[in-house]
């Protein structure tokens, strides 16, 4: 255009303008100066040398404009409102089918909270989107650049607070929220072209003038369609005029406009640096932004505008990029708009091709784009009576449209009976019991509610309420409501795809390993893998493959129907559900943190290892699954080490049954395979034998300590004692830890007398007489349950016990009153299931071998522990019917002498006791011995 005084082309808009202002204002003050800036918005954007083109995100009327303008303009160069570090992953669109998202991710932060790691910036992009349109043109036409002018991803999170987004108020078309993590997560979305108002009151007039219940009907109705059939100059003066207003009538919000005007400024700035360095003509450019960027009122506006913004450097954040896949849902989800809106486009969008003929823009290879047709002699796009397409002045076409009768759409009553009809057999499939009564309904209550809204053509948002008054019911009897069904039967919630070639390294490493499975994984949904590792022994690769996808991935990606792996154990056969495909957002995210699984996974253990907020049980974990999965000495040793130097910092034991269980594990498999024990885990045994001694008396009076932690830390001692004896630990400090401990409350009470017990500091018939003792007195019988629950616990450092606890569980059930039996009897059950899943079993086996095994001879059955000998008579027959010496090492002294020798060592022989006569239990009943002499004799 050339420039000509500034005036000139809208002043007779600005007349009527200032006219109305002056009628329904009484005066031309604030209203008069909201109407004439638009004008002048307006005005100043379309005399900028470099053409701007305005647009709204995901608009099939301004995909179908820009694919026109492109062919009328050719330019040579691209300006997108895109993020500019995302420009080296465009040309990889044509190996993916759309809908898709451009990714900027950071795992590890800096510059920025801690906690807002990881950072995800996501631009989802469909077909039916004038940013694809102008992609697409740019990248397959030779001599055209495209430079992307956006702020980059960094900036994004410096300019914008982290809790923006999540303050925003809820729509309540939105889909679910899972539905919103399922693509995209909780990525920040970019979208090129945000038109909705920011001033609550006039979304709220509009809606309810435009009879609409959301913000997308309403753009549908009285923008897109007007706009779909328009020229080139009427669109865009149509989408400047919209964008001043929704930027004149935005509330003052300081923060989001700062970070509007210096998207602009930022943006500006970038389109004349690249303007002074390759000397393009800005003619021969296209600037391609939202309609709300389009007309901005900052100084820096323009090819000519002021050279005072200066852009900040990014943080030392590193960033990774890629694409992952996206859909509609996601997408409605992400930026607010209605559920089905993102459908109903793509529908519309392929309509206006139909109609308008214009030939749109598509890359070449375009994975799911349907072949191209061969190229048509075609006139001219066509273009409305008035139209100027000559160079020069810029014409006013605000005026006619605003002025212009809306064009009334007659009914398709072909599509909408279609509509009716294939509404009803989908919900029929879905159970609905539906008829052709109620697609005529449908079809009727359609246009009765267009009819009501003042439109004549129902939308597919009439037909959507039509379909749910006239079909839903009460309850959904599948899935799906009708209102899913409607959203389905528009195109549904299509999701894209990433290509092979457009993963990183490290998913297209994983698809290349997993390719003996012979399975479409690409593919969403369910696929069964069945993995016979004895004939086939290639597939232990993809076995190893699947259980660290399995520990990385979110649930479902990998999930293992048969086998289990186990340490020290080998694959046989294996049975797995894969779903690659559908999480394939997540596996692409993987390739942002490494080259390979493997890398992944040792970073994730060494970084859960030297967390600052590592457990020892953490760390032992990390040790497991680094020998589990990664079958690295190296990384094991490292991290055991680690585990070493956690455990003699902690000073709780609230970890002990789970560093119990690990080491009792990671001891087994070490025993087994390997020739000597690392020298980590002996020092874990000597450190813990030592540190649990030391906490044990604090433990056993420590009311924060339960049960089940100060018996896992008994276990440890006993479990361990003969490996860290050996190791130079001295027994001393066990017993010293018992003298010291004098706990108070029952359960640990008893947890005490059993590991007196296996200390040899009380014997089985003192424990018996305690409980009897117990059980005696009135006082104390409503609190033997919890004696009973401390015992129950016992069986972990003392299994040798199992006998005694079915003794005193059963005297219990035998003499307890049932006052006190039966609000205990939920407690022991809760017991054994939650704290006691490993001993029930033991229990259960000594139970079953005490009580008789047929319940007729239950009445007959005396319990042995009844008819055991006199207890206090027991130790002195020992001591009458013992000898005093080892006969065998009298008879045959040279061993001992010379082990004496050699510790230098003198001394003398005692004189030995009379030789035993014989065991008198065999005297006194020798019906066994002869029978067994005649059976050999025999």
């Amino acid at each position: 255009m050339s420039p000509v005084q500034e005036g000139t082309a809208f002043e007779a808009l600005r007349a009527q303008l200032q006219e109305a202002a002056t009628a329904f204002a009484d005066g031309p003050d604030a209203l008069e100066g909201i109407l004439l800036g638009i004008v002048d918005d307006v005005d100043r954007a379309v005399r900028e040398p470099l053409e701007i083109f305005p647009v709204c995100h995901h608009s099939p009327a301004s995909a179908i404009a820009m694919a026109r303008r492109l062919r009328e303009k050719q330019p040579k160069v691209v300006y997108l409102e895109l993020c500019e570090d995302m420009a080296p992953l465009l040309s990889e669109l044509r190996n993916c089918r759309l809908p898709v998202a451009v990714q900027a991710f950071a795992s590890e932060v800096q510059g920025f909270p801690a906690e807002w790691a990881p950072l995800s910036v996501v631009a989802p992009i469909t077909e039916a989107s004038a940013e694809y349109q102008a992609i697409a043109y740019a990248l397959d036409t030779p001599g055209v650049e495209l430079v992307l002018v956006d702020r980059s991803s960094d900036h994004v999170f410096q300019w914008q607070a982290r809790g923006e987004q999540s303050a925003e108020a809820a729509d309540p078309d939105a889909p679910p929220a899972e539905e919103e993590a399922a693509l995209h997560g909780d990525a920040v979305g970019v979208e090129l072209g945000d038109m909705r108002p920011r001033f609550a009151e006039l979304e709220e007039h509009l809606l309810h003038h435009g009879r609409v219940r959301h913000w997308s009907e309403w753009w549908h109705q009285y923008v897109e369609l007007p706009l779909g059939d328009s020229d080139h100059d009427t669109y865009r003066q149509v989408m400047l005029l919209i964008g001043s207003l929704f930027r004149r009538l935005a509330p003052g919000d300081p923060e989001r406009v700062r970070v509007d005007e210096d998207r602009e400024r930022y943006m500006w700035t970038r389109m004349r640096e690249h303007l002074a360095a390759s000397g393009a003509d800005p003619a021969d450019c296209l600037y391609v932004c939202g309609a709300f960027h389009a007309s901005s009122r900052v100084a820096e506006f323009g090819v000519h505008g002021a050279d005072t913004f200066e852009i900040s450097p990014p943080s030392a954040s590193t960033w990774q990029h890629g694409l992952i896949p996206s859909s509609h849902g996601a997408i409605e989800a992400q930026f607010g708009l209605a559920a089905g809106s993102v459908s109903i486009a793509a529908t519309q969008w392929a309509k206006n091709v139909k109609r308008t003929r214009v030939q749109p823009f598509r890359l070449v290879g375009q994975a799911g784009a349907k072949k191209a047709a061969k190229p048509r002699k075609t006139a001219a796009p066509a273009v409305p009576a008035g139209a100027d397409t000559t160079a020069g002045e810029p014409m006013d076409k605000l005026s006619g449209f605003l002025q212009r009768p809306p064009v009334l759409d007659r009914l398709d009553e072909a599509e909408l009976l279609g509509w009716s009809v294939e509404i009803v057999r989908a919900a029929r499939r879905n159970g609905y019991l539906a008829s052709t009564a109620d697609a005529i309904a449908v079809f009727e209550t359609s246009i009765l509610l267009a009819g009501m809204r003042d439109r004549a053509k129902p939308t597919p948002y009439d037909f959507q309420d039509a379909a749910i008054t006239c079909i839903e019911k009460d309850s959904v009897p599948g899935r799906r409501d009708v209102r899913r069904l409607v959203e389905i039967m528009m195109g549904g919630d299509r999701i894209g795809q990433v290509g092979y070639d457009a993963l990183p390294p490290l998913a297209r490493d994983v698809h290349d390993r997993l390719a003996p499975l012979n399975l479409k994984l690409q593919q969403r949904g369910v696929q069964r893998a069945l993995l016979d590792m004895a004939s086939q022994p290639e597939l232990e690769q993809c076995s190893d493959v699947l259980w660290m996808l399995r520990h990385l991935m979110p649930h479902g990606a990998a999930r293992p129907i048969m086998g289990e792996r186990r340490l020290g154990e080998r694959p046989i056969q294996e049975s797995w559900d894969l779903a690659l495909g559908t999480h394939q957002r997540a596996l692409i995210e993987l390739g942002y943190e490494g080259v390979s699984i493997e890398q992944v996974l040792e970073q994730r253990l060494r970084r859960s290892a030297y967390d600052a907020h590592a457990t020892t049980a953490t760390v032992l974990q990390a040790v497991e699954d680094a020998t589990l999965y990664l079958r690295s000495r190296r990384l094991s040793d490292e991290l055991g080490t680690r585990a070493l130097e956690v455990l003699a910092t902690e000073r709780s034991v609230d970890g002990a049954p789970e560093v119990l269980r690990r080491v009792r594990r990671l001891l087994a498999y070490y025993r087994t395979s390997e020739p000597t024990l690392p020298a980590w885990i002996e020092s874990f045994v000597k450190t813990g034998y030592a540190h649990y001694c030391t906490l044990l008396p604090t433990a056993f009076t420590d009311e924060d300590a339960t049960v089940r932690q100060v018996a896992a830390m008994l276990g440890f001692l006993f479990s361990m004692e003969s490996l860290a004896l050996s190791l130079g630990c001295d027994r001393t400090q066990l017993e010293l830890a018992f003298a010291q401990s004098h706990p108070q409350e029952p359960p640990k009470v008893a947890l005490l007398w059993a590991a007196e017990v296996q200390l040899g500091q009380r014997s089985r018939a003192d424990l018996r007489a305690r409980c009897d003792e117990l059980l005696g007195n009135p006082l104390v019988v409503p609190a033997y349950p919890r004696y009973l629950s401390g015992f129950l616990h016992a069986l972990e450092p003392v299994p040798q016990l199992a006998d005694f606890v079915v003794e005193a569980v059963s005297n219990a059930f035998a003499r307890l009153p049932d006052p006190v039996l039966l609000p205990w009897l939920p407690t022991l059950i809760t017991t054994l299931r939650s704290d006691g899943a490993e001993l029930a079993p033991l229990l259960i086996r000594e139970a079953g071998r005490v009580f008789p095994g047929r319940l007729a001879a239950l009445d007959a059955w005396t319990p042995p522990w009844e008819d055991l000998p006199d207890a206090a008579a027991l130790p002195m027959a020992g001591r009458a019917t013992g000898g005093n010496g080892a006969v065998l090492l009298a008879a045959h002294p040279a061993t001992c002498d010379a082990l004496a020798d050699l510790l230098g060592c003198d001394g003398t022989w005692e004189t030995a006791s009379p030789a035993p006569s014989g065991a008198a239990l065999v005297g006194r009943h020798p019906d066994t011995a002869e029978a067994l002499g005649v059976l050999l004799a025999g």
